[in-house]
């Protein structure tokens, strides 16, 4: 055995003690975030406020992630994302969550009263297209060129979607693009009133900015009220407490969503979230401090 002086023994004591205590003291100084986003409005508007605030109030390095839903699901279970606030259910996302059951924590709903369905312009006659089942006229098929424009072909609304085509025995191509694609034909086919059938999503700016309707859905093919919840990474209650008891804190009333939400489509999403701080003090203090009045 070799000999140590108790001098030297001393130092290497208090040094492996210094070490021992300022490691937690790092790791809880590293306030860093890394939020799932899809660029869908809604969710668009739910993060930016979140990350807005647990960057101003609680002093977090907030990075987003833009991802399709099922790579988030999967970053979210594996712990390469702390979380995702865009979770669907009982049913857009089931499948989704059912997998990572077990291996993340459910945050609970940021909002209720959700909606999945088909969207069409309101000047499209009632008596010729009110529901799904509607669609398998040959005339519609044939104003409607036998498509369905959808959003990304990871969103559950897109399989349900499919599931839809099935059910009501529909010869038609659902065409995947982004939310914005989406939007942006809905808008070209407005100002030249022509007929077309949109996958849509309430709570979403475009309900304000265009006069719709969904279509009646008797097989309920497309699902019924929806919950939009935030997931996290197991451990993030632990490592950190602070974010993990804000997120908890942090639900949003449809309509101030909604209004939210059309206010970044005349402006920009970060405008828009920060007319929301302004505007709702008490609610926001609320979220980031638990204190209410």
């Amino acid at each position: 055995m070799s000999f140590i002086p108790k001098r030297a023994l001393a130092a290497l004591v208090a040094t492996a003690v210094t070490g021992v205590l300022a490691a937690p003291a790092t790791a809880a100084e590293e306030k860093k975030i890394n939020i799932g986003w899809t660029a869908w409005s809604d969710a668009e508007a739910v993060t930016k406020l979140a990350a807005k605030l647990m960057e101003d109030r609680l002093g977090y390095d907030v990075e987003l992630t833009l991802a399709d839903i099922g790579p988030q699901y999967q970053g979210v279970e594996n712990g390469d994302l702390d979380l995702m606030m865009m979770s669907w259910l009982p049913d857009t996302h089931g499948d989704y969550y059912k997998k990572a059951a077990g291996k993340i924590i459910d945050l609970g709903p940021i909002y209720t009263g959700a909606k999945l369905g088909w969207v069409v312009p309101n000047f499209i006659p009632e008596d010729q297209l009110k529901s799904l089942a509607d669609l398998k006229k040959p005339e519609v098929a044939e104003k409607l060129d036998s498509k369905i424009q959808g959003i990304d072909p990871g969103a559950g609304l897109m399989r349900l979607s499919d599931e839809a085509i099935e059910t009501y025995g529909l010869d038609y191509e659902l065409v995947s693009a982004s939310g914005a694609a989406m939007t942006a034909a809905l808008d070209r086919a407005i100002k030249r009133e022509e007929w077309i059938v949109v996958t849509g999503w309430s709570p979403h700016w475009m309900f304000g900015a265009y006069d719709l309707r969904y279509l009646d859905d008797p097989e309920g093919a497309l699902g019924g009220a929806e919950r939009v919840h935030a997931i996290a990474r197991m451990g993030l209650d632990r490592e950190q407490p602070e974010a993990f008891a804000f997120l908890s804190r942090f639900n949003i009333p449809l309509a101030e969503l909604e209004a939210m939400m059309a206010e970044a489509n005349e402006t920009s999403y970060e405008a828009a979230v920060d007319n929301y701080i302004k505007n709702h003090p008490a609610r926001v203090e609320y979220w980031v401090t638990g204190k209410i009045g």
